[in-house]
């Protein structure tokens, strides 16, 4: 019998002559554009460094799309969108030293939220690698050292010809389940000299698939077809496997209620009868979790934020479908399936069986008044205003991205994301500066939609530089900046838990005026305006910054009663 994996591929007469007769002139750099090319990248982010520059040398005789960005750790945020909207290891240029560790917070984000990033690293010649110091530019004893514990992979070429397998085994790395970011760094010696390599054509890898365990799903479909109360968390693993459509069948074929988590954001239809939404955050929710007999869990590791601040505590069984093995009942004792969300619940469509339990909707909707009242009674009507305002301009389709501001924590809980893949935020590993350059990234990749970014003053100070490439290459996002002269969340917790803030009120600029200075378009705005200038904004094609001068306020937290 012949497998799909033991054939071998024969070049074709086009391959043969271009590696029988490479162009003249071509160097390490050369290898690795093509590479990226062969693996069918179309699209890279990064920045030049001094170390790194026969790679930008050689993309100037390629066909791939530079997007470059002002900041490294901005790229690598454009890179992690890039990403997440497209399921694509999206390739990012480093170069060594200072270059590479600018990247290090977007490389933690890319890691939590597993956005497949393929980071490509220039560093010292080969003559000064080993630990020693040699006195290089940019010099670090370990660079890849610094590198491991965030990236799910690190990979190295030494050599020329080690390039091409040193890429397309990294390639493969960001692309299996659980999708990360991963790291490759080729020395700049490597990359300048001219080579003897043929050019790179063949690049196909398959990453490998994670199905689940027959016996694991067969027990966990008995006890869901047994369960008298089932409910569903539903967490960003649904919406990386492209699984919302199968989790819709699942819980209709239960009737268990459904509640996403904040990287799950569209896995399940808002307003179903079934959809206790993403109100994890709240003491109601929580309770109606604790209660259930049976609950399953899919594509989430159950978190601080997840768990409302590890304060839920199951009493029933805990099925747990999750990719990440490191994650696979960390949190809680469980049924534990390591699997892809997708085929684990195609297996269980498989074998469940169907309940009927015409209470599970009023039971949700029960929720979900008590969740309502609970915040109408801490007067934040502004809050609820301006979210909404921000709902009804953005199109169904357009993606948003979130900084960590206090308006993307209501984001989290309050907001509507009508479908999969279209909502993110750094809540993955909490870093600021997030949205804008995220925003910048997710317009490369479908440039069909308007991109929205959403900051506070505080994050949008770490990404204005990137003004400049959102007017460079026409990128269609606004970016909405909510300023309330400082750090908001932050003044509130230190308010909260000292009495008073500290080192969290920000003198800023005119955002209106510094956006226009980088040519792109400003207006200043109000809660009452919002709507109607965002909505403005959306829909002229380029980018556009709105900013909304307002202090707003976190609805009060329950993990702590």
């Amino acid at each position: 019998m012949t497998h799909d994996h033991d054939l071998v591929l024969r070049p074709t007469a086009a391959q043969t002559e271009a590696a029988l007769n490479p162009p003249p002139g071509r160097t390490g750099g050369d290898l690795v554009v093509e590479s990226l090319a062969a693996l069918g990248a179309t699209t890279v982010f990064g920045l030049p460094g001094q170390h790194a520059l026969a790679v930008f040398d050689a993309l100037r005789r390629s066909d791939l799309r530079y997007v470059g960005l002002r900041v490294e750790n901005n790229a690598g945020f454009a890179a992690d969108a890039y990403g997440r909207i497209t399921g694509e290891a999206a390739p990012l240029l480093l170069s060594t030293g200072p270059g590479a560790l600018t990247s290090l917070a977007a490389l933690q984000e890319a890691r939590a939220a597993s956005a497949p990033v393929l980071a490509i690293c220039s560093q010292v010649p080969t003559a000064g690698l080993g630990g020693g110091r040699h006195g290089h530019l940019h010099e670090l004893p370990d660079q890849a050292a610094s590198f491991r514990g965030v990236v799910k992979s690190v990979h190295t070429a030494r050599t020329q010809s080690q390039i091409p397998s040193a890429i397309a085994e990294a390639w493969t790395s960001a692309l299996t389940v659980p999708h990360g970011p991963v790291w490759v760094e080729i020395p700049q010696d490597v990359l300048l000299a001219e080579t003897p390599v043929p050019v790179v054509s063949g690049g196909d890898t398959f990453p490998e698939e994670l199905p689940p365990r027959p016996e694991l799903t067969a027990v966990a479909a008995d006890l869901l077809t047994r369960a008298e109360r089932p409910a569903i968390v539903a967490g960003g693993g649904v919406v990386r496997a492209d699984a919302a459509k199968k989790l819709r069948q699942l819980a209709e074929r239960l009737q268990a209620p459904v509640v996403t988590t904040y990287g799950g954001k569209g896995a399940f239809p808002w307003t179903h009868p079934l959809s206790l939404q993403s109100w994890l955050e709240d003491r109601h929710t929580t309770d109606f979790l604790e209660d259930t007999d049976v609950l399953l869990v899919v594509g989430s590791g159950l978190g601080e934020l997840s768990s409302n601040y590890h304060t839920f505590t199951p009493r029933g069984r805990v099925i747990q479908i999750e990719a990440d093995l490191g994650k696979l009942e960390a949190n809680h004792p469980a049924l534990g399936i390591h699997a892809d969300a997708r085929l684990a619940l195609q297996a269980l469509l498989e074998t469940v069986g169907e309940r009927t339990d015409p209470a599970a909707p009023e039971r949700v909707s029960g929720v979900l008044d008590k969740v309502r009242d609970r915040i109408a009674a801490q007067d934040l009507t502004l809050e609820q205003d301006v979210l909404a305002a921000v709902r009804n301009a953005l199109p169904t389709r357009a993606p948003s991205f979130w900084d960590m501001t206090i308006l993307a924590y209501w984001a989290w809980s309050a907001f509507d994301a009508k479908a999969p893949n279209t909502m993110h935020s750094a809540q993955g590993a909490g870093g600021l500066g997030y949205a804008f350059p995220a925003a910048l990234g997710a317009a490369a990749a479908d440039p069909t939609h308007p991109v929205l970014a959403v900051s506070g003053d505080g994050g949008a100070l770490y990404s204005v530089a990137e003004l400049a490439t959102a007017r460079q290459y026409g990128l269609n996002v606004t970016w909405l900046i909510v300023d309330d002269g400082g750090y908001g969340i932050l003044r509130e917790y230190m308010t909260d838990a000292f009495g008073q803030p500290t080192a969290t009120d920000l003198p800023g600029p005119d955002f209106v005026a510094l956006a226009e200075s980088f040519g792109v378009p400003g207006v200043r705005t109000s809660p009452e305006t919002l709507e109607t200038d965002l909505a403005k904004a959306l829909a002229v094609p380029g980018p556009s910054v709105v900013v909304l001068p307002a202090v707003l306020r976190t609805f009060a937290p329950t993990h702590t009663e």
